[in-house]
């Protein structure tokens, strides 16, 4: 199975399984310096023979290997393979790919964007999130001591590979984190797919082909139709936050530990889901699908024990949608339709978070 897709300038090559897809072009590469970013288990892995792929085309082909988890998303990775890459006299037509998942794709991209103002930069996603999510979109970031992806640049990739062969290493609970985006984009643009999903939840999570190829390529088309219409942050793009001013609060509370992103990304859909209870934008059976869905995912619904009220708002503020009126959040309204509300009243944030740890859903 293959699919090429296309966004802007760029194409994405899904299939079923990369290293036996001999036959695409890969003459981007052809004479090109090119640096591969990935982490230890992808290289243990994968990294000899993506490497014996593209050696038909090039013959200057190197690679690093720097820490992954959201905590090492810093400038101090940023600068350590910066200074590698000047070292070794990469030059302006030198190529970088990531190979790894969102956060390899983010400080690859941060980088490539960057480095002499701009160099092409591949990417090769090996989770379900960053197939479906993280790649795609043209956003590269780095984290801040307030917050997350408080640094970054908007820069569009030369290629994504998407190879379906990758999933089938990564652990459950990377599966489930995957979902919680798939689930996202469902809630916000496609009901139709809200209940694919439901329907199919169980193929998907033993990751079976059929499944997971029709649902990489749904979640790829709904996010290229929003990137194709909006370059940079404006009102349709910021949709695809909906769930993610509190995620990344849960994230930045515990020191990107512990949570993966898409589960601290389900507990911020549920909490934005009862935000829209408390407005009486949303109908308490969507709500209550909502919720439903997410607990088949095998996602959370209820946040860290220790986060309290205080500390949500606290680091809220720092979110990037807000202005200087107030806090700015994405809600869901049915399903298949999100809105962006401008200036929440912060009581009826609280009062939302308060019910969530309550999960006052299950008493309805």
């Amino acid at each position: 199975m293959k699919k090429l897709l296309k966004y802007n300038s760029c194409n994405i090559l899904i299939s079923d399984n990369l290293f036996n897809e001999l036959d695409y072009n890969f003459n981007i590469l052809k004479d090109k310096k090119i640096l591969i970013i990935t982490n230890k288990l992808i290289a243990s892995l994968y990294l000899n023979k993506l490497k014996k792929l593209f050696y038909s085309v090039t013959n200057y082909l190197e690679h690093i290997i720097i820490p992954d988890g959201e905590k090492y998303k810093t400038m101090t990775t940023v600068n350590n393979v910066i200074l590698i890459l000047l070292k070794k006299n990469y030059d302006s037509n030198s190529i970088i790919i990531s190979f790894g998942g969102g956060v390899i794709s983010d400080i690859s991209g941060f980088i490539a964007s960057i480095y002499k103002r701009g160099i092409s930069i591949i990417h090769i996603p090996t989770t379900l999130l960053a197939q479906v999510d993280a790649c795609i979109g043209n956003k590269n970031s780095i984290n801040h001591k307030y917050g997350k992806n408080m640094i970054g640049t908007f820069y569009e990739p030369k290629l994504i590979i998407i190879g379906l062969n990758f999933l089938n290493t990564l652990s459950k609970k990377e599966i489930y984190s995957g979902l919680s985006e798939i689930i996202k984009y469902s809630i916000i643009m496609d009901k139709n797919f809200f209940f694919w999903i439901e329907k199919n939840l169980k193929n998907l999570i033993s990751l079976k082909l059929k499944f997971l190829y029709q649902c990489v390529i749904t979640c790829c088309k709904l996010k290229i139709n929003i990137i194709n219409k909006n370059k940079i942050d404006n009102i349709s793009r910021i949709l695809l936050n909906l769930g993610h001013t509190f995620g990344h609060a849960i994230e930045k509370y515990t020191n990107y530990n512990y949570w993966s992103h898409g589960s601290a990304v389900a507990v911020g859909i549920i909490i934005a889901t009862y935000i829209s209870l408390n407005l009486n934008i949303i109908k308490v059976e969507y709500a209550k699908l909502i919720r439903s869905l997410i607990i088949k995912a095998k996602l959370p619904i209820l946040g860290p024990k220790n986060i309290n009220v205080n500390d949500y708002i606290n680091i809220i503020k720092h979110d990037k949608k807000n202005n200087m009126n107030g806090i700015n959040l994405v809600l869901p309204i049915s399903i298949g339709t999100a809105k962006i509300f401008y200036n929440v009243d912060k009581k009826i944030i609280i009062k939302s978070i308060l019910d969530s740890k309550q999960d006052l859903l299950s008493k309805l």
